[in-house]
């Protein structure tokens, strides 16, 4: 990645932002220049070129096919730590020599910690959703778990790729982040490298978790796909009925955890208006509303009008929800500020 004492190291800011986008990118793969970064890693790693590269359109093919080579013996062991494990210590020895401590931390928050829990929550997200889909398959659980083991992982290692780029003594990353920049997953074998196409969908919500109301938020082109609603994970057929949701199908809901999806989906204040809840205490921070939920804790939130008028002179209203222990309103307005109701004194109520 860097070019020795003469490279020019990039702004931290946008190095991150670039890759952020590799991380988060869906258009095809560039196989050209992903396969020579393959080569390029094998080379740096002191190991012969692999003597074929073969793509699947997803980690679900890819891991499948990985197994399947191995076992057959025709992918020969994996190299992933030459190519990989021992190229990335190196250059993290090398870099916080450099800039000590202190500097390699600051370095290391401005840089890959800005990209580290999305991708290692999206990564996770994806090694479950494989596990999952090789219920049945041949060979099983067991060996897509072993076969997971041998994966580089390609975009999704844009964290701490981030933290090298353009630092001195960091030349051996320089393939690895090449097949970064132009594929998704790849599995590195001594005859055979196993390189997975990018996903062709990734919908995240503000806080970086998956998230899609009306399809799959991350899918790729054979059709493995994995669907979420704000991070949490959910059947695709569970997504084709919220359109239709009621306040009845959404008390029906046995499973605790559905049900809030339902809830958020459906809009906290419809489901009071509509399921014919009442207000429990009003004071000057608002009004208090509760509905007990079978099998769940109670829904209780606050309603509160903003003071402050919109443009067209109208007051806003803005619904919060609260733990279900509060009794008052003005008591739910202050935890949302992480006080105590005797610590919030406002000088103007919203």
């Amino acid at each position: 990645m860097g070019s020795g004492a003469a490279a020019t190291e990039p702004a931290t800011g946008d190095t991150t932002a670039t890759w952020r986008q590799v991380a988060a990118a869906t258009d095809p793969a560039d196989r050209a220049a992903a396969e020579e970064g393959v080569r390029l890693a094998y080379r740096l790693a002191g190991l012969p070129e692999p003597e074929r590269i073969v793509w699947a359109a997803s980690p679900r093919e890819a891991v499948a096919l990985a197994a399947r080579l191995t076992a057959e013996g025709a992918a020969g062991r994996s190299v992933r730590d030459a190519v990989r494990t021992r190229p990335w210590a190196t250059a993290r020895e090398r870099v916080a020599d450099r800039l000590g401590a202190v500097g390699w931390a600051e370095h290391w928050a401005l840089t890959g910690a800005q990209l580290w829990d999305t991708t290692v929550l999206l990564t996770e997200r994806i090694r479950t959703g494989v596990v999952d889909a090789a219920s049945g398959a041949p060979g099983g659980e067991q060996a897509v778990r072993l076969a997971l083991l041998d994966a580089v992982l390609g975009q999704h290692d844009a964290a701490w790729l981030a933290a090298f780029d353009g630092q001195e003594g960091t030349e051996g990353l320089a393939g690895i982040a090449a097949v970064a920049r132009n594929a998704g997953w790849w599995w590195p074998y001594e005859r055979t490298a196993v390189v997975a196409e990018r996903p062709r969908e990734l919908h995240r919500d503000e806080a970086g978790r998956l998230d899609r109301g009306d399809g799959p938020a991350l899918a790729y082109p054979d059709g493995f796909a994995l669907h979420a609603w704000r991070g949490m994970p959910v059947p695709a057929e569970f997504l084709d009925g919220l359109a239709g949701l009621t306040p009845r199908r959404i008390r029906e809901e046995e499973n605790a955890e559905l049900r809030r999806v339902m809830l958020e989906h459906y809009g906290y204040e419809r489901y009071l208006e509509e399921s014919g809840a009442e207000p429990v205490q009003r004071d000057a921070a608002g009004v208090l509303w509760r509905i007990e939920l079978e099998g769940d804790e109670p829904l209780v939130m606050v309603e509160v009008v903003n003071s402050t008028p919109e443009p067209d002179g109208t007051h806003r209203t803005y619904w919060l929800r609260v733990p279900p222990r509060t009794r008052t309103a003005r008591e739910g307005v202050a935890w949302t500020f992480g006080l105590e109701e005797a610590d919030y004194a406002p000088e103007r109520e919203t």
